[in-house]
């Protein structure tokens, strides 16, 4: 059954065919482990030009261990009211999914205000009822002096969580799944289109001409374990919430506009242009202190190229002179990355950038071949960071040389 994937359980089997030591001191952990991986890959072709690829996935890791042992008489007999005693159960993993945050990708967040940060707060409220009048609960208890019902403070883990997704992904606090796992990837996708090529007017100027477009987004429990003091879910923690049956360290959501729009085109008069603009925020949430750590970034790209065709130009190797024929390609890319990180504290309105700079870059590099395997390249690199925080000092990277290439193959 194990061989075709039975997951069914083979400890009381094991027990009862004898196949486990009676040693009362054996502490040998019994161990379970199950990993889950879906993956899915489509490609759409809507219409002439355009390519649509379409990617979800959902990865899941779970280990079960525990100390599991065969009760025994004085006499070394096998005992009957009860012969196999489990201790210790203890569960731990890891879980990502695909989703989708796009929804809240473009509201303002900054170190002043942030409206899917107030919309989290406000869920919490909406949760912590939801929550209470599923247990049965009267949800106009009052427990702390803010509205939140009896053992659904406005930090249990429970309320957070779900308040979390609700407000990133820009769903409903009414509507959004309460428990941390997700069984249905959300859809990530890839969007090229070169059907301008098609149309008179583009066919007549450029080589060619493209637009693309590109998306990613994932919801991740880093790691997740059993509670080992939840006896039941009816008993209350320190901080007067409800002991809830796993205990999670933090959650995060990360977002990728990889990129959100480029233009990549070629003349007709061999000058290439290439502008590109990408998006990206990861948001982690940390149980431990009921702190949200955002990091958002913008990069965007402007590059420009040209081919001299043909250039000519003679030598002498050995004494013998030979004429070198070929095209001199040129280009240049400037670019500015622009990352910070904010610490957001959820009951202090009190938000700190801690981290983040601006990086200016500009580069250059031209090529010659100088026959069918060897190539002559000239580089220059410039990179200025100037960073958020006063206490990093700005930094400024330069690079430039030349170096000669050969190629092996044919």
């Amino acid at each position: 059954g194990f061989t075709f994937g039975s997951q069914s359980d083979i400890r009381d089997l094991a027990a009862r065919n004898g196949w486990l030591t009676l040693y009362q001191e054996f502490n040998q952990q019994y161990q379970e482990v199950e990993g889950k991986q879906l993956n899915i890959q489509a490609s759409l072709g809507l219409l002439k030009g355009l390519k649509i690829d379409i990617s979800a996935n959902r990865n899941s890791a779970e280990t079960f261990t525990e100390n599991y042992r065969v009760n025994t008489n004085s006499d070394g007999s096998i005992f009957d009211d009860d012969p196999y005693q489990s201790l210790t159960g203890n569960t731990f993993g890891n879980f990502t999914i695909s989703t989708v945050m796009i929804r809240t990708a473009f509201k303002k967040s900054d170190e002043f205000s942030s409206e899917a940060f107030d919309k989290f707060r406000e869920n919490r409220l909406i949760i912590a009822r939801r929550l209470a009048i599923e247990r049965g609960n009267n949800p106009n208890t009052d427990s702390d002096g803010d509205g939140f019902p009896d053992g659904y403070g406005r930090t249990n883990q429970a309320v957070l969580l779900p308040a979390f997704l609700a407000a990133y992904t820009g769903g409903s606090p009414e509507k959004v799944k309460k428990g941390a796992f997700r069984d249905i990837p959300l859809p990530n996708w890839d969007i090229k289109y070169t059907g301008l090529m098609n149309l008179k007017w583009f066919k007549k100027r450029f080589k060619r001409f493209s637009v693309a477009h590109g998306y990613r987004a994932n919801y991740t429990i880093n790691q997740f374990q059993t509670n080992l003091e939840f006896r039941g879910g009816s008993e209350f923690d320190e901080a007067d919430n409800y002991r809830n049956p796993l205990l999670f360290s933090n959650v995060n959501l990360t977002e990728q506009f990889s990129p959100l729009v480029r233009l990549d085109m070629e003349m007709r008069n061999s000058i290439k242009i290439l502008a590109e603009w990408k998006k990206d925020r990861a948001l982690s949430l940390s149980f431990d202190n009921n702190l949200l750590t955002e990091i958002q970034g913008n990069e965007y790209i402007i590059g420009l190229g040209y081919r001299v065709k043909d250039i000519t130009f003679a030598t002498k190797i050995a004494g013998r002179k030979k004429v070198i024929k070929s095209d001199l390609n040129l280009r240049a890319d400037l670019s500015l990355r622009q990352n910070e990180t904010l610490i957001r504290y959820l009951d202090l309105e009190n938000t700190q950038v801690t981290a983040g700079q601006d990086i200016y870059g500009i580069k250059f590099t031209t090529d010659y071949a100088l026959s069918k395997n060897l190539t002559a390249l000239l580089f220059y690199d410039h990179t200025f960071s100037k960073y958020s925080i006063s206490t990093a000092f700005p930094q400024t990277t330069i690079r430039g040389g030349f170096t000669l290439r050969y190629n092996f193959g044919n």
